[in-house]
């Protein structure tokens, strides 16, 4: 039978313990060390391939050195003062440079009036750097005037700061206390007119609150077309309802709810039997299913004569 061991093989190293090495008689020079890492290269191997040791050692090392170089270098007064006021002379000379620099002013989009008005608002002096104009404190002051809707600003090239204004459209006249102001359709102030004859393809209205429904006034204005040879004007009543005025001292009262309707009904009854054409003072529509109508004292006493009534007694 052929043994389960194998036999021992010389030309196969062999590493034993210096202990044994010299045992065996072996020099002490010539004992072989053994290749097998000892416990702290062993745990040293295992911690490098940790991706996060790596990282640690070869990002975080490096940067808490250049921190702590950094720190070291600005806990000193003198040498922050030293570089805050380097980089600030670096600024000024760049924003100073003269492509960065503006010096003229173009409005465009207004009349010579209101751009006048608006480089005077502006309040700039120039020539001034571009990096030292606020454009949103400048655009804001602009728009603070009446007759302006909006206000673009922007820096062009040529040192050019542009101002493109858009004016608001007076679309009627308001009459109050104190004088006659132009609005806009949103009812907004435009300016203030010194007479009526300035604008007269302006309609007119008055009362207190007429501007805060100027969209309404309108609207009624538009609906009063067939008669706007006529129209003088609205007359807001009581904050809560208009009175249209004719010429003739004629006025028609319009409800509080729904009078472009009552106008258009009123319209059409005109143009059906000619209504405004005769000796009326007043037209109240302010009841729906019943109109109103007051006669001129002329036209009064014509129709009490008409039914047999004396008059004669009568003051007109």
């Amino acid at each position: 039978m052929r043994p389960l061991s194998a036999p021992p093989r010389h030309d196969m190293p062999r590493y034993d313990t210096p202990r044994a090495e010299a045992a065996r008689g072996a020099a002490p020079g010539l004992l072989r060390r053994d290749p097998a890492p000892s416990k702290w290269q062993y745990r040293m191997q295992r911690l490098w391939l940790t991706p996060v040791f790596r990282v640690m050692f070869r990002v975080g090392v490096p940067g808490f050195v250049l921190a702590a170089t950094v720190g070291i270098f600005l806990a000193d007064q003198d040498r922050r003062e030293m570089i805050s006021g380097g980089i600030a002379e670096i600024r000024t000379k760049f924003e100073n440079r003269p492509e960065f620099m503006v010096g003229l002013v173009s409005v465009v989009g207004a009349s010579p009036e209101l751009a006048d008005a608006v480089r005077a608002r502006l309040d700039i002096k120039l020539p001034q750097s571009s990096f030292d104009i606020d454009l949103e404190a400048a655009r804001a002051r602009i728009q603070e005037l009446d007759a302006v809707a909006r206000a673009d600003l922007i820096v062009r090239s040529g040192g050019v700061l542009e101002v493109a204004i858009t004016e608001r459209v007076p679309v009627v006249l308001w009459r109050t206390e104190t004088g006659i102001e132009m609005l806009d359709a949103t009812g907004h102030r435009v300016a203030s007119l010194a007479a009526r004859t300035d604008r007269p393809d302006l309609p007119i209205i008055a009362g207190d609150g007429a501007d805060s429904v100027t969209a309404e006034a309108l609207a009624l204005f538009a609906a009063a077309r067939p008669i706007q040879d006529r129209l003088r004007g609205l007359v807001r009543v009581g904050e809560r309802r208009w009175d249209v005025v004719l010429d003739r001292n004629q006025r028609i009262l319009l409800p509080q709810d729904k009078p472009i309707a009552a106008i258009e009904r009123l319209i059409a009854l005109h143009q059906a039997g000619d209504l405004l054409g005769r000796d009326i003072l007043t037209v109240d529509l302010r009841t729906d299913h019943r109109p109103v109508l007051r006669l001129a004292p002329y036209a009064l006493n014509q129709l009490r004569q008409s039914q047999g009534i004396d008059t004669s007694g009568s003051q007109l």
